[in-house]
């Protein structure tokens, strides 16, 4: 793959703060932005992937050549995350929400109990369908808030004496980090003794150094920081597999997957295929340690602009648990500023930040693709609309 960005055509900046290429930065929350070397390869193996005379759209799962893009994938994500040998990783569809059911039929013994930490909107959504699935398939399971940041709008992550656990809970899941209302985790919280963590890690997985073995299952959808959308990851630990559930449909077992390499049936394997590219994107960058370097200044650009102006904005996320993914801020004016500013922004080539509806104002995505001279770009608007507007 192409790893310098010298592969986008040569052109000069425009104007309103777009990038030399003339793309626009992208702060969605997701899809997000991908970096333009992996757009040029996609672009080039849509067309004739590797001189096999068709397309990676049109390649067979049980071909050669995805043969050796699965070998690869699996090869270059262990690399970037240090991933042990007794984990797995595999690649299953539905996000996210699906393994909001697919957790709990796996990994839940019947009538046993499981511990959720609420810290945001899709923890809200995990606790309330895995709490739906054991209504409808295990009844006499239970599933317990260990605690919820929900008393002050989502915008603190939980002390660990604030957690309170279960007697004996089968996992404990918690949300690295809360796309909607921008908190992060940054520390794996203290759990019970042998009790494995399962955590859902969409929207900051491989964007800093992560310690796999405190974990016994990540997921995610891939298409924040990880590829396109259409496909899931699971790094799940052996022994998890080797014990959960055989009661349940084929195509929601661990173990299936596994034993398939993630192809029982047909794969989303365009999909899986532009994770391979971001893997190998990601070790051209220097692999996690260098990104998060980087992401810890690309957003730390816009925290400092905010702070700066903090008499216009205000940030909704406490100061220790900002995200480094996720920036939610707003005018303390009102919505008519916000919007003001949105249309600013804009303007100025920056597109995708409006708010969720759950905390309204802007939200800031700095992906690990999302180019420094964007942030930058942002930065500069928050001071000068604040100067021009306060």
């Amino acid at each position: 793959m192409t790893t310098s960005a010298s592969a986008a055509p040569a052109s000069a900046s425009l104007n309103g703060g777009r990038s030399a290429s003339g793309r626009c930065f992208n702060f969605g929350a997701g899809p997000s932005v991908l970096p333009e070397p992996v757009i040029r390869q996609i672009q080039e193996d849509v067309w004739n992937y590797k001189g096999s005379g068709m397309g990676v759209l049109e390649i067979s799962h049980r071909a050669k050549h995805y043969d050796q893009i699965v070998a690869e994938v699996d090869k270059d994500i262990r690399e970037i995350g240090s991933i042990p040998a007794n984990y797995k990783v595999l690649f299953m569809t539905g996000g996210a929400t699906g393994q909001n059911w697919i957790v709990p039929a796996n990994l839940l013994p019947k009538g046993g109990s499981a511990d959720y930490i609420i810290t945001g909107g899709w923890a809200e959504a995990s606790f309330k369908d895995a709490t739906q699935y054991c209504q409808c398939h295990n009844p006499g399971a239970k599933i317990h808030q260990a605690a919820t940041s929900k008393d002050k709008g989502h915008n603190y992550i939980p002390a660990d004496d604030a957690i309170a656990y279960s007697a004996s809970p089968a996992y404990v899941h918690m949300t690295t980090n809360n796309t909607l209302y921008g908190t992060q985790w940054h520390r794996v919280p203290k759990v019970p003794a042998g009790v494995p963590i399962v955590a859902d890690a969409s929207s900051d997985i491989f964007s800093y150094p992560i310690d796999v073995t405190k974990y016994g299952v990540i997921y995610g959808g891939a298409q924040k920081n990880m590829g396109t959308t259409g496909a899931t990851f699971i790094i799940i630990r052996d022994d998890l597999i080797e014990k959960a559930n055989k009661d349940i449909p084929r195509m929601c077992q661990y173990g299936v997957f596994a034993k398939e390499e993630s192809r029982p049936n047909t794969p989303p394997h365009f999909a899986i295929y532009t994770v391979g590219l971001m893997a190998k994107w990601i070790k051209s960058q220097g692999g996690l340690a260098a990104l998060k370097k980087a992401n810890e200044e690309k957003a730390g650009l816009i925290y400092a602009a905010l702070d700066e102006c903090s008499g216009f904005w205000a940030g909704h996320a406490r100061k220790e648990d900002r995200s480094m993914m996720n920036i939610t801020f707003r005018a303390k004016g009102g919505e008519a500023l916000d919007e003001a500013f949105l249309k600013l922004a804009k303007e100025n080539g920056c597109d995708g930040l409006k708010g969720h509806r759950s905390t309204g104002g802007m939200r800031a995505s700095t992906y690990n693709a999302f180019p420094r001279e964007g942030c930058k770009v942002l930065a500069d608007l928050i001071r000068d609309f604040a100067k021009k507007n306060g």
